[in-house]
């Protein structure tokens, strides 16, 4: 009896104990159940979503690049493009080589995927082909279940529609490289383009934009289901440029066939018009980089088509550098308007011969004169009287010196020497060193957009300051009216009638190449710049520069401004180893265009 007792006392805590155990486990697991789908639901529901959504980020569509009046100078085209997520694909090679033999890759495309391939993998989608046709659309469509982690979708390719003829000024957009991708990671996004010159570079801020979000939903393989959302990106502002594409085309026409550059201003405020530079390039083929047969052409190519010579091109001004050595003259008293000095064609210095341009002589000249008929001599008298720092603090008052504050980048630094630079760079200076600095030679150098302000400055009066952009986005960039220069009324007065002097009597040098429009005049000045060392024995002779090998002919130049009496454009023109009046032509002829223009649009009218 006490044993079946004591039986039944072990069988039940037995019992007590394994219903305890089962009691612990059964509340650990209701534990755990809870902690799964209540507590930790939000977790693992993320998770689960990931599995089966993808969120993938797209580019922005980068802004637009417009004329003064809206004409399109640079934009987007959409086409359709295979991106690949390489983190949804088991065997990432073995997706490739799929995805190759169902569209064509050329080899150029094949290595760029190669070496991404080889890499660490990415989180950014890469581009396998952008301009994907509707065959091969279909056919990756098809395989889509084969594919994993290949999407097709929606991309921009940059569009420039007037190509050459704006592409120095507007520039042209590159991949990023990975300094910049390091320091930005959205610039990894498939698509992504940055500035690479020009106005592109300049305001590439303002023309990115800020990119969105694709939501995908996904299968096991990685293959793409269908999108469920789009977060959309923001494009990038508009930038409206001051350039005007008519007058551009006309700048570009008047140097086809020639090296050089055109820059014009309108003269009451310094917008750029016009800015162009040639030979050019296409800037399109930087979108997807450059063929290595395209860029061998360029870098081969003596004329260099990717300098932009307007603001990058420096060059010896000539004569058309004499209107600043004037003012600079008759400001600080070195000569009146009535000083003469006589030219027999020649002038010694020291113990070197100068010559003047015309080896028999002007006779007596004075400030009009002198710069109607370009006399040399004259110029070597002004320049020892006035001396080279006079000339260069007036060629700072005009602009010539320093780099512009121009909204654009890349900009070369006039110069015109000092007493003080020369004794830094332990060059003794002498009097014929003063002496042809007084006629644009020597050490002076300046770019079209240089020349062009100094015209404006001499023809308004006024510190007329060169800018290109006129709004971003619905912001119209407000500039300040620009001061007076400071300059004495009779001054500019006797240095305008010897530019208008220059151009519209019959002993001007630019006679033969004025202005054709009833009652209206344009002023300015010629020039010719050696681009070789001329000894004395060649000087002496008298050498004919016709007969020189083309690249040793010199530079003709020509700044101007027009009309006469109400400055509304001023222009400057580089032909390099061009004739005389070359670049009187082009400035005409541009002027003629403009001046149609502003006639039809403000019936401007002037006393002739």
């Amino acid at each position: 009896m006490a044993r079946g007792k004591t039986e039944r006392g072990v069988f039940t805590r037995r019992v007590l104990l394994l219903g305890g155990a089962e009691t612990l486990i059964f509340g650990a697991l209701v534990g755990r159940l809870y902690d799964l789908q209540v507590i930790e639901h939000p977790h693992y529901r993320k998770q689960a979503r990931d599995n089966a959504i993808m969120q993938q980020p797209i580019a922005p569509e980068r802004g637009l690049i417009t004329d003064r009046n809206g004409v399109l100078l640079a934009g987007n085209r959409q086409h359709w493009r295979a991106l690949f997520l390489m983190t949804k694909a088991p065997d990432a090679q073995a997706t490739i080589a799929r995805v190759v033999n169902l569209i064509t890759l050329s080899p150029d495309e094949q290595a760029r995927i190669a070496a991404i391939l080889a890499g660490k993998p990415r989180y950014m989608p890469v581009v396998l082909k952008n301009d994907l046709d509707w065959r091969e659309m279909a056919r990756l469509e098809v395989h889509a279940a084969t594919l994993p982690g290949v999407i097709i979708d929606r991309g921009f390719s940059r569009l420039y529609p007037l190509g050459p003829d704006t592409a120095h000024v507007v520039g042209y957009v590159v991949r990023p490289d990975a300094v910049k991708v390091q320091a930005d990671p959205i610039l990894a996004l498939p698509g992504m383009r940055v500035g690479g010159s020009g106005i592109e570079l300049a305001h590439n801020a303002a023309l990115q934009g800020e990119p969105g979000v694709v939501e995908t939903e996904v299968d096991a393989r990685g293959s793409v289901v269908r999108v469920l959302d789009r977060d959309r990106s923001r494009p990038g502002e508009t930038v409206s440029l001051t350039l005007d594409a008519i007058l551009q085309r006309a700048a570009v026409a008047g140097l086809r066939g020639r090296v050089g550059a055109v820059v014009l201003l309108d003269a009451r405020n310094g917008a750029v018009l016009a800015m162009a530079s040639a030979p050019s390039f296409d800037p399109s083929w930087f979108d997807q980089g450059v063929p290595d047969a395209v860029w061998s052409r360029w870098m081969n190519n003596s004329e260099r088509p990717l300098t932009n010579r307007a603001t990058q091109g420096l060059f010896a001004p000539g004569s058309s550098f004499k209107p600043t050595v004037a003012l600079a003259a008759l400001r600080c008293g070195a000569i009146t308007a009535e000083t003469r000095f006589f030219c027999p064609g020649h002038l010694k210095i020291g113990n070197r011969m100068f010559y003047c341009w015309l080896r028999s002589g002007h006779g007596w000249m004075d400030a009009v004169s002198a710069l109607q008929q370009s006399c040399d001599v004259f110029y070597y008298h002004v320049a020892m009287r006035t001396g080279i720092d006079r000339m260069a603090e007036m060629g700072a008052r005009l602009s010539l010196t320093g780099a512009p504050k121009l909204d654009f980048p890349d900009l070369a630094a006039g110069f015109l020497p000092s007493h003080e630079w020369a004794r830094r760079h332990r060059i003794t200076w002498t009097e014929g060193d003063t002496a042809v600095e007084g006629i644009g030679q020597g050490y002076t150098l300046f770019t079209p957009l240089d020349l062009a302000t100094m015209i404006a400055r001499i023809a308004t009066g006024r510190a007329i300051a060169p800018h290109l952009v006129r709004a971003i986005g619905d912001k119209i960039i407000k500039r300040p009216a620009s001061k007076t220069l400071g300059l004495d009324g009779p001054h500019l007065a006797t240095v305008r009638q010897g530019l208008d002097e220059v151009v519209n009597t019959p002993l001007g040098t630019s006679w033969a190449a004025r202005l054709r429009l009833p009652g209206i005049r344009m002023a300015g000045k010629t020039g010719t710049a050696q681009v070789i060392n001329e000894n004395a024995a060649m000087e002496a002779a008298n050498y004919n520069d016709a007969r020189l090998p083309w690249k040793y002919r010199p530079n003709a130049l020509f700044v101007g401004y027009a009309p006469v009496d109400v400055p509304r454009f001023a222009v400057a023109v580089v032909i390099e180893h061009g004739t005389l009046l070359e670049p009187v032509k082009v400035a005409r002829d541009v002027f003629t265009v403009a001046l149609g223009q502003d006639l039809r649009a403000d019936q401007f009218t002037q006393r002739s």
